[in-house]
C-alpha cells in the first residue's frame, strides 16, 4: 500500500499542471452574458375546438422583456427561422441564443441564426432549468393570461399576445427587476390614481391623471 501511494506521488510530481481555468458553469454564462442572451420556447395553447396551437416566445435576459411573439399550427423549421428574422434585425442581433433540443429546429433554422452571426446554445437533454428564464414566461403567460380566457382560434390568440405582451413589457413589475417593468417606466408623483383595465379588467394599469 505504501508502495502505491510513493508511485502516485511520483505519477502527480510529474504530470503537467493545468494552466487555463476551469470552463465556467450554465449559470455564470447566463450572468456574465445577461444583456447579450435570448431565449426561445414554444408554448401548446389549445383553442375552443380542441384545435392546438404554438405561441413563439423570445424573450431578452438582460430586462426579461418579451421582444417577440408569432403564432402557428405548425412550427416548422422553415417557420421558425423566419421569425428569428423578424425578432432580429440582421444588423443588431443577439449574441447568444438560449434554446431547447426541439427536433422543430431544423437545419433551416440551424444556419439562419448562424448567417446571422448568433450563437446558438441548445441546453442540455432534459435540463429545462437551464433555459429558465422562456419557461418562467410560458408559466406566467399561462397563469395571469391563456388560463383565464377561452381562446377561439389563431387571430384572437394572437390579439390576447399583442394585450398582454405591451402590459408585460410596460406595466407588469418584475421582482428580479425591483418591481420595475422590462421597458423602464417613469415614476408618476402627481395626479389623481386611476385604473385602465387591460384584457377587459384581467389586469389594470394603474396611472396617474
Amino acid at each position: 500500500m505504501l508502495g502505491f501511494e510513493v508511485a502516485q506521488s511520483t505519477v502527480s510530481k510529474y504530470m503537467p499542471r493545468r494552466r487555463s481555468p476551469p470552463s465556467q458553469s450554465w449559470k455564470t454564462f447566463l450572468r456574465n452574458h445577461a444583456d447579450a442572451i435570448a431565449a426561445i420556447d414554444m408554448c401548446v395553447v389549445p383553442t375552443v375546438t380542441l384545435e392546438r396551437l404554438f405561441a413563439f416566445l423570445v424573450v431578452g435576459h438582460g430586462r426579461r422583456q418579451l421582444l417577440w411573439f408569432e403564432v402557428t399550427r405548425l412550427p416548422t423549421a422553415q417557420w421558425l427561422a423566419r421569425q428569428i428574422t423578424e425578432a432580429f434585425a440582421w444588423e443588431s442581433a443577439t449574441g447568444y441564443l438560449v434554446r431547447d433540443n426541439d427536433r422543430a429546429y431544423g437545419q433551416i433554422f440551424i444556419s439562419r441564426v448562424r448567417a446571422m452571426g448568433i450563437r446558438d446554445r441548445p441546453i442540455s437533454p432534459r435540463s429545462p432549468w437551464q433555459n429558465g428564464i422562456a419557461e418562467r414566461l410560458i408559466v406566467t403567460i399561462r397563469r395571469e393570461c391563456l388560463d383565464q380566457v377561452i381562446v377561439l382560434g389563431e387571430a384572437h390568440l394572437r390579439q390576447i399576445l399583442t394585450t398582454y405582451a405591451a402590459y408585460y413589457n410596460e406595466t407588469r413589475p418584475h421582482l428580479a427587476l425591483q418591481k420595475d417593468a422590462p421597458l423602464r417606466r417613469t415614476i408618476q408623483r402627481v395626479g389623481t390614481i386611476a385604473a385602465i383595465p387591460v384584457l377587459g379588467g384581467l389586469h389594470h394599469q394603474y396611472v396617474r391623471i
